[in-house]
């Protein structure tokens, strides 16, 4: 290939979910033909569409009061970015060079020397992924007990025995808002104390709701079309044994999906990317992010369609003062 026959192209989203297929629709139907680079599914839980596509019902967003699976939405979304015109391609990308424009992107052997593609501009809206125990059994029942949003599924669980896995600041605001619904809450944490800030574990300690075992592991999710319960180890004395649960909400954490960009786009310390103030700018002009990427706080399918809306505007305004 030579550097004539790159194809380039006004925008590329790289990533899906609502953050990208938003981002998706508004640029096409802003006349940009976008490239949507919609990742590929793995077995460490990629999936084109994102979290929502590996989601059952989803209840809490807009226009949908009766509900709608995860996968429906993200498919509906999917084709309604291909109707405007977006060009959609189920590949991953494996390098990006964003040290001159029009940027650089592979698809492939990142080795290669000629990127796949070149972009005037470039959405990244390549997500995070939250961090799961790695149990035989945990990604068989992810959305039928398995959980890692109490936002999200809190509410099919009304008066329900709850286990909440983690000892951080999330875990222990899991805990509380699962009590607007659940029986109990038992908090399940490797350690004997937690490593969630003092107000934090103050207001789940109070919580009459709320219980803890300490110094414990789940060692596995039991159940088989839905949970019933989790297998757990005592990591001081080695005894094991059971408790009975309906939900499991795994809360250890996200990790955002920024290793692409990693020397190239200016990060947090826990890797999201950074953006300049209330705009999807990031610290390379003509590079904008949305969604989970840069969203450590509220990590909504709702919000992330609407920062997926104001990235593809921002890239449309950029782009009009470039040409």
């Amino acid at each position: 290939m030579t550097s004539s026959d790159i194809d380039v192209r006004n925008v590329t989203i790289i990533g899906s979910g609502p953050a990208g297929l938003t981002a998706a629709i508004y640029t096409a139907r802003a006349s940009l033909e976008p490239l949507v680079i919609e990742g590929e599914p793995s077995s460490t839980g990629d999936q084109p569409g994102g979290q929502l596509m590996l989601t059952t019902e989803v209840e809490n967003f807009p226009g949908f009061p009766e509900g709608i699976m995860g996968p429906e939405l993200m498919l509906n979304c999917r084709a309604q970015a291909a109707r405007f015109g977006a060009e959609l391609k189920t590949e991953k990308v494996s390098r990006v060079d964003l040290s001159s424009r029009p940027f650089g992107i592979w698809v492939g052997d990142p080795e290669v020397a000629d990127p796949t593609y070149r972009s005037h501009a470039i959405i990244i809206s390549t997500g995070a992924k939250a961090l799961m125990l790695d149990q035989e059994n945990e990604q068989r029942l992810i959305g039928r007990g398995v959980s890692t949003c109490a936002t999200c599924d809190g509410f099919f669980f009304r008066d329900a025995d709850i286990a909440v896995i983690g000892g951080g600041d999330s875990a222990m605001e899991e805990a509380n808002f699962l009590t607007k619904f659940a029986r109990s809450v038992t908090v399940i944490h490797r350690r004997d104390s937690l490593r969630a800030s003092q107000i934090m574990e103050d207001r789940a300690r109070a919580n009459p709701k709320v219980s803890f075992l300490w110094d414990t592991t789940v060692t596995d999710v039991l159940g088989d079309q839905t949970v019933t319960g989790v297998a757990l180890e005592n990591v001081k004395t080695g005894e094991t044994g059971t408790l009975d649960v309906t939900g499991v909400f795994v809360a250890i954490g996200h990790r955002p999906n920024t290793d692409l960009f990693k020397g190239q786009l200016e990060m947090k310390d826990n890797g999201y990317l950074v953006t300049d103030g209330k705009s999807t700018r990031t610290n390379v002009e003509g590079v904008f992010a949305c969604g989970d990427v840069q969203d450590d706080v509220y990590r909504q399918a709702v919000t992330a369609a609407g920062s997926g809306c104001a990235a593809a505007i921002d890239a449309e305004r950029w782009l009009e003062d470039q040409h």
